[in-house]
């Protein structure tokens, strides 16, 4: 057991803040990360070199469909590999989705437990910011080229798309739409009104921007009140109703982050100090129903609940001797069901984020959960024997993995379930039967309304027809409905339902 218990012994962050047009590329920056870690290991950056497994976090660029708009490597893993003078015997590049890092680690630790590696690195980054800025300011991407032609990776993870066609057609295709089909849900669940929900929104994220203002990687390090963070202004204008911009994850920045993993007597044989030694003492990763209109409603996430449980099993531990949490927060329904399926209050004394989450830490596409891992890790060296709690979060409420640290030398070896265990439990869960081509009276769901700049210009709606069956619409763009719609409580509301001109199901209320 000695030699083969995983264990993280070292973490690095980067946070690039200078001129986009000098910003370092993609390889450069899972670099940055990767070398860090090795220094905060004590191992010196030479102990790179002996890798053998070797995972990165895939781009969000490269989400599936997506155009080579920006250049990069087409095969993140090598070209760090060759950057670091690694030759790692297994090199993976991931699928997408928030949940991938803890996913990563989890699985690096069951191979070093099973005695298929000694040393693993997992890393990842994002560089929207200084891209976006570089091709509206006309900058070149000169100094981002990979001259080698390059196989492609091997991919791990769920290649599937987040979303069905059906549901794509009517605007259910992007975060920014779907998570306030989950907010509002909730909201209704709860009989709360309008105005008293924004509040509680702002006062859950107005915590998140107190950490955020002291996380020295952080890219918003600002601290906000909660009634600044949810009043609609020129800046602070309405994405997807109810979440005003600040309310949202930022993606375009420039951050990278890594984690390094050993067994116990790899760690010892590169001579990393013991004091920085942090154990990944449970885990569980599922997923929920995978297409939106398929979950079993929109207030809850039986995979949150579940792998949460499973970790804790897996750790021998309760809630309770958790004293720190990092729940994945792209939104703050995220946070909200995340908390209410671990059996957390959102004013939990021991607070909900170690980083200050991803509106405000940064939200580096799917590598956040790395940046998260790193600063849980740098505060259990500090608070030794304490636990941390960590969750990741993919797609739409969707792919769920989670992790619990310690630097406690755990009691018994690490042996992770196969995840195929608890996800025949989860895809065995009733749902409701989904209808594409409606017809005739609906009941509505749940719903948002999604702005542009110059204001609101889509209503989107989940109902039900009169037999029970689920659907997705469109309201007409009619500026007064949809400013009715943010007004008042719409779930509930009663309708018709019909195909419009454009093969649309169109929603029209009563």
């Amino acid at each position: 057991m000695a030699a083969r218990l995983p264990v993280l012994i070292g973490v690095g962050q980067f946070t690039y803040r200078g001129d986009p047009g000098s910003s370092p590329s993609p390889t450069a920056l899972l670099k940055i990360a990767a070398e860090r870690a090795a220094l905060d290991a004590g191992m010196g950056l030479a102990g790179l070199k002996a890798i053998e497994d070797l995972a990165v976090v895939g781009f969000t660029i490269d989400a599936p469909g997506s155009r080579r708009v920006f250049p990069h490597s087409k095969n993140p893993p090598a070209s760090l590999a060759r950057q670091i003078g690694a030759h790692p015997r297994w090199s993976v590049y991931s699928e997408m989705g928030g949940n991938t890092p803890q996913y990563l680690i989890n699985t690096l630790a069951e191979r070093i437990a099973r005695g298929e590696a000694d040393l693993a690195l997992t890393v990842g980054c994002e560089f929207l910011g200084s891209a976006m800025k570089r091709m509206a300011r006309g900058l070149p991407f000169d100094d981002w080229q990979e001259d080698e032609e390059q196989d492609p990776p091997q991919r791990i993870g769920d290649p599937r798309p987040g979303v069905t066609p059906y549901e794509a057609r009517h605007g259910l295709n992007r975060p920014i739409n779907i998570y306030p089909l989950f907010e509002n849900a909730l909201r209704a669940r709860d009989g709360r009104s309008i105005p008293d929900h924004q509040r509680r929104m702002g006062e859950l994220f107005s915590r998140f921007t107190q950490v955020a203002a002291q996380n020295p990687e952080a890219w918003f390090p600002v601290e906000r009140s909660d009634e600044e963070l949810v009043t609609v202004t020129q800046k602070n204008r309405m994405i997807g109703f109810p979440y005003p911009k600040l309310l949202n994850a930022i993606m375009e920045v420039d951050q990278s982050a890594a984690v390094l993993l050993a067994s116990e007597e790899k760690a010892r044989e590169l001579g990393v100090p013991e004091e920085k030694w942090v154990y990944l003492h449970g885990c569980g990763d599922a997923a929920d129903l995978w297409h939106p209109l398929e979950r079993q409603d929109f207030h809850s996430s039986p995979a949150m609940r579940r792998t949460g449980q499973k970790a804790l099993e897996m750790a021998g531990i309760s809630l309770d001797r958790i004293d720190l949490f990092d729940l994945y927060s792209c939104f703050p329904v995220a946070v909200e069901i995340g908390a209410e399926e671990l059996g957390l209050s959102l004013d939990d004394p021991r607070g909900l984020t170690v980083t200050g989450g991803l509106p405000y830490a940064g939200g580096p596409g799917n590598n956040y959960v790395m940046h998260s891992v790193a600063v849980m890790a740098e505060k259990l060296r500090q608070r030794p024997r304490v636990f941390g709690l960590v969750t990741g979060n993919g797609w739409y409420l969707t792919k769920q993995s989670t992790g619990i640290y310690s630097t406690e030398r755990p009691t018994k070896p690490f042996e992770r379930e196969d995840p195929a265990v608890l996800q025949r439990e989860i895809d065995a869960l009733p749902h409701p039967e989904i209808i594409e081509q409606p017809s005739g009276r609906g009941v509505v769901e749940t719903y948002t309304v999604v702005h542009k700049r110059e204001g609101p210009f889509l209503g989107i709606v989940v109902g039900r027809d009169e037999a029970g069956r689920r659907f997705a619409a469109n309201t007409p763009a009619d500026p007064d409905m949809l400013g009715a719609f943010e007004a008042s409580e719409q779930v509930g509301r009663s309708g018709t339902v019909t195909q419009g001109p454009d093969g649309l199901n169109l929603f029209v209320p009563d």
